[in-house]
């Protein structure tokens, strides 16, 4: 799975094509800890690429690029634009039903096809 940092966007534009799903999380976070296997194994079943977005720098701009104030959080992008997001909860991060409404979030995406620029 790639790991993406702050040089892989451009604002909070991807520089890569098609339809991602990013995994904004910090190794140090054990709610990141606790989700990245369900993450993993979300991976392996979808159409689209996946991806790490490493906040375990506390001081890499892709928290404040990203107005990120919960680790993890999902965001989808396609054609490298953000078209989806969910927010960590404080106190608790994600689950199941995040990661469901992000894969429908992404496959709706891919099966619209490229938006424009």
């Amino acid at each position: 799975m790639d790991v993406l940092t702050l040089a892989d966007f451009d604002g909070v534009r991807l520089r890569r094509d098609g339809v991602w799903v990013v995994n904004f999380t910090a190794d140090w976070c054990g709610f990141s800890r606790r989700f990245l296997p369900a993450f993993e194994r979300f991976a392996q079943g979808v159409r689209y690429r996946t991806a790490i977005g490493d906040l375990s720098d506390v001081d890499s701009g892709l928290w404040e690029r990203f107005d990120i104030d919960v680790s993890p959080t999902l965001v989808v992008f396609s054609a490298g634009r953000p078209v989806f997001r969910r927010n960590g909860r404080l106190g608790y991060g994600l689950d199941d039903s995040d990661l469901n409404a992000v894969g429908a979030a992404a496959a709706a995406a891919a099966a619209s096809g490229p938006t424009g620029p």
